[in-house]
């Protein structure tokens, strides 16, 4: 008996991707459906990662997941999952695996703009698009672009956006990206997972959030990216700190007790404290994000 196509179909456009490098396994995606991040993407560390959409499968994520696990290439997942499915012409699906094998399939009735770009060691995907050019400026974005994986895959995010993006707007986006012992703690591979449920511009939030999650949890910094807590940034950063309630001593160029104990509570208030220093030096990044955030 034929079963009843799916009605619901939001446009969405996505990048997977392997770091070469590090090994980390990621997916970036936005889409004009509330909670993206809770249906296309899908990765565990040293195995792959998925992204199903379009009238998502969302059984695509854990099987592709463990195909890839027995040892199958991307492709020969693809054709198993698709080939099972009486509804495969309104799928859309994008797998990278730990090898840096990449695969997509874009079903022959998914609205048009649809389709994919695939790469080495990563591979594009939209549907409901403004153009192609929304998944060619992704993988252009995401190839030419030297950084850490989740900010190419942000960028590749922002490209496809600024390419024209979803024909229908904007609402949510999220970010995945797993490693092996990776999640706080080391308990799980979940290394970064965030996610932007409804908002009217969710990339840019989701950029936001990352900012924050990267001075949180995140221990990566430039051991020469530091500043000096003297003379006029030792003012400054009293003056911030006074403006936030933590600092009620002299507002002057001399770095004191009662500077380090108010950005002390800061960095506690805030969830810094893996970033704290007990030799008079500051986090550049740390800096930033007060002289940003504190009005």
């Amino acid at each position: 008996m034929k079963r009843e196509v799916s009605k619901t179909r939001p446009s969405t456009f996505s990048i997977v991707a392997l770091d070469q490098t590090t090994g980390d396994l990621g997916v970036a995606t936005q889409s004009k459906f509330i909670a993206v991040g809770a249906v296309v993407p899908w990765a565990e560390a040293k195995v792959g990662a998925v992204a199903t959409q379009a009238a998502a499968n969302v059984s695509y994520g854990s099987r592709g997941l463990e195909m890839l696990k027995s040892g199958r290439h991307p492709q020969e997942v693809v054709k198993r999952m698709t080939e099972a499915d009486e509804e495969a012409d309104i799928r859309q699906v994008g797998i990278v695996d730990s090898k840096g094998r990449a695969e997509a399939f874009t079903g022959s009735s998914c609205y048009g703009w649809a389709g994919h770009v695939v790469g080495e060691g990563f591979c594009t995907l939209g549907n409901i698009l403004a153009s192609e050019e929304v998944v060619q400026a992704m993988a252009h974005a995401y190839e030419s672009m030297d950084a850490y994986l989740p900010e190419r895959l942000l960028a590749a995010l922002e490209a496809g956006q600024n390419a024209g993006g979803d024909r229908r707007g904007q609402q949510s986006a999220a970010l995945l990206v797993v490693r092996e012992g990776g999640s706080h703690g080391g308990y799980t591979d979940r290394y970064i997972d965030i996610r932007v449920d409804e908002h009217p511009a969710p990339i840019q939030e989701l950029k936001r959030i990352f900012r924050i999650y990267d001075l949180t949890l995140l221990e990566r910094e430039d051991p020469e990216d530091l500043v000096k807590l003297e003379g006029g940034v030792a003012k400054e950063v009293k003056e911030i700190l006074a403006r936030a309630g933590f600092y009620e001593g002299a507002v002057n160029r001399k770095w004191d007790e009662k500077g380090v104990e108010a950005l002390r509570d800061y960095f506690n208030i805030n969830n810094f404290e893996n970033k704290w220093r007990d030799d008079g030096l500051l986090w550049r990044s740390i800096y930033h994000y007060m002289r940003d955030t504190v009005s």
